[in-house]
């Protein structure tokens, strides 16, 4: 076991990965000789060579449709977008092509993609780098969204969206990518996708979250000794309704926190799902705590943010439910 923070331990999955597979090839901007912007590729092209992680242009629609085409060629890229902000140039490539090959050629071609970006908030980027766009993926058949809320779940999540066979949406939570350590296992290993964890336990609540908003709950909740469950969903599609209805079945009390905008967010999909399949359960309102609806701001970024405060009045108002 070795302590590191996110970027070390998906710097070592990729580093594991290109090691024991020649298949695997990045590309992105500045990713080789800078190491990425947040240098989680650092010393990769130093190790592996430009071949293997290559710098591309500024050009997202190329460094999709570039790794689409490696894929259904027999390589496996890892193409990593600056920011996520900067994604929706590339929207045609990965919704029309990426998503549907599988379908389109009955099995026949896959697309196995791994495509890495930095989302969320918490660097005051300010509009254009702090979007959390899960749910544009999220509403795409074919396309499978992770996203991480630690250092060791980052490295095995990472190393099994590698190894998936489909194209599989990586979403790095650059909030926590450097302040959250954690024992990480040294060498190769993988955590299945599709798989949610309990990261703690309790009878009185549910709450459904992930990325950069674990920790942020869990503060809240042990802060404030609030006895319920914390669902870390790690796969955001599709996700992991069994262990949510389990929960939601022992406590009663639903909680659905996301730092994007709240109209058609995850939670709201997560909502309806405990709504078709535990609503005996359930003893109140199923409440979400989200962004608001509107665009990332450059200031006062903890006005935007869920936050302490706004976790507990959600929770109380759910114990008021009996």
């Amino acid at each position: 076991m070795t302590e590191m923070n996110m970027v070390q331990a998906l710097n070592s999955a990729l580093d594991l990965s290109m090691a024991a597979d020649d298949s695997i090839i990045l590309l992105g901007e500045d990713i080789g000789v800078d190491g990425g912007v947040f240098r989680v590729t650092e010393g990769l092209q130093k190790k592996y060579g430009p071949e293997r992680v290559n710098d591309t242009p500024l050009v997202e629609l190329g460094i999709v449709g570039m790794a689409i085409g490696m894929a259904l060629t027999g390589l496996k890229p890892i193409a990593e977008i600056q920011f996520q902000d900067f994604i929706y140039t590339a929207m045609d490539q990965i919704i029309n092509q990426a998503a549907k090959i599988r379908y389109r050629s009955a099995g026949q071609y896959t697309v196995p993609m791994v495509l890495r970006t930095p989302y969320g908030g918490g660097i005051k980027g300010g509009l254009y780098h702090s979007q959390s766009g899960e749910t544009y993926f999220a509403h795409t058949a074919g396309l499978t969204v992770v996203s991480p809320s630690n250092p060791a779940d980052a490295k095995g999540l990472l190393i099994s969206s590698i190894g998936y066979g489909d194209p599989v949406i990586f979403l790095e939570p650059k909030r926590i990518y450097r302040t959250i350590k954690g024992e990480v296992k040294d060498g190769s290993y993988a955590i299945p996708l599709r798989k949610a964890a309990v990261v703690r336990e309790g009878d009185d609540i549910t709450a459904i979250t992930y990325g950069s908003m674990v920790p942020t709950v869990r503060d809240a909740f042990e802060k404030n000794n609030v006895n319920g469950d914390i669902i870390d969903l790690r796969t955001l599609m599709p996700f992991d309704i069994e262990t949510i209805v389990k929960s939601v079945e022992k406590t009663g009390r639903v909680l659905v926190v996301h730092e994007a905008p709240r109209t058609l967010g995850l939670g709201a999909e997560i909502s309806a799902a405990i709504a078709e399949r535990a609503m005996e359960s359930l003893l109140g309102p199923i409440l979400r705590v989200t962004g608001p609806d509107s665009p990332f701001p450059y200031r006062h970024e903890e006005y935007y943010l869920p936050n302490e405060k706004r976790i507990m009045k959600a929770v109380n108002k759910l114990s008021e439910y009996r």
